[in-house]
């Protein structure tokens, strides 16, 4: 008896109209959201450039307390939103605009506030710690300042400290280079300000040029929240 063999063809999936159309509607609602999601990043960051920079005449101020004083701080003048609030406080983190005289932009001087007890005045710092971790050379670039690089083998390795020798109270600053290549070297400063206030100033190098002028610009700023 003869067997007749079935052959089964294998099933062909026809790509008809209705399916391209589907794929093409998928693709432009993709290509739509992509379009919504940068025109609201252009926006906030058209947004953020419109802000103005502190001024000293700024408005909105807060009323906060540390170390027995009592300041009024604008608004704008805070680094961090959830310090924005009325009340007594262990420490304010400012952000301010200093452009030195033939300076092309404003740079920001980050402004820490703090009871004095929790940190040490740099000029402090230089007698008793850091002269014990100078390296045999010295640096130069900054016309009236002393640099001198900090002993790597003590866990100073790419840090300096800039200071005037001629003054009894002198200008003192900690600089670290940077880890990125494209980033700029950042300078720290301590001090104890008149009002028994400690202020942390953190700004660039670039800014030691300027030296002379520093604490004077600060003081103005300063001042007038009665920090100073």
């Amino acid at each position: 008896m003869l067997q007749m063999q079935s052959q089964s063809a294998p099933a062909v999936r026809h790509s008809g109209p209705s399916s391209l159309a589907y794929n093409l509607s998928g693709i432009a609602v993709l290509v739509l959201l992509l379009a919504v999601g940068a025109a609201y990043l252009i926006d906030s960051l058209s947004q953020t450039s419109r802000i103005p920079a502190p001024a000293l005449d700024d408005g909105d101020p807060v009323s906060q307390t540390i170390s027995g004083r009592e300041l009024s701080i604008p608004t704008s003048w805070f680094r961090y939103g959830e310090q924005i609030r009325d009340g007594f406080t262990s420490q304010i983190d400012l952000r301010i605009p200093y452009a030195p005289e033939g300076a092309e932009a404003p740079a920001s001087v980050d402004i820490t506030l703090l009871p004095r007890s929790r940190v040490r005045a740099s000029a402090s710092l230089l007698d008793r710690v850091y002269l014990h971790q100078f390296a045999d050379e010295t640096l130069g670039g900054v016309p009236g300042l002393v640099g001198k690089p900090m002993l790597a083998g003590n866990g100073y390795a790419g840090e300096s400290v800039w200071y005037d020798a001629l003054s009894p109270a002198p200008f003192v600053a900690k600089c670290e280079q940077p880890l990125a290549p494209d980033a700029a070297a950042q300078c720290v400063r301590t001090v104890y300000l008149p009002s028994g206030i400690a202020a942390v100033y953190t700004f660039d190098a670039a800014l030691l040029q300027s030296w002379r002028h520093f604490d004077p610009e600060m003081q103005r700023w300063l001042g007038a929240i009665g920090a100073w």
